[in-house]
């Protein structure tokens, strides 16, 4: 089963959005980081996607105590 989609409270290094989504997916959060730079080379919304996925993505201190509510 796959991990939830919260932004961990461990690992990060601006955010914790790549090492969030690396959870998800399953890879290292340095393979994440890797794949958001090289796209950020290509023409289009990365940087805002970052910014509301930062936004929208509960912070896993939260979604914990959320879970226990």
């Amino acid at each position: 089963m796959a991990a939830a989609l919260v932004r961990p409270a461990n690992n990060r290094m601006i955010a914790g959005v790549c090492a969030g989504l690396a959870r998800r997916f399953g890879t290292s959060p340095a393979t994440m980081r890797v794949i958001f730079l090289v796209s950020c080379l290509l023409p289009g919304p990365q940087f805002l996607v970052y910014l509301a996925l930062w936004v929208l993505l509960p912070s896993e201190d939260k979604a914990r105590d959320a879970a226990a509510w």
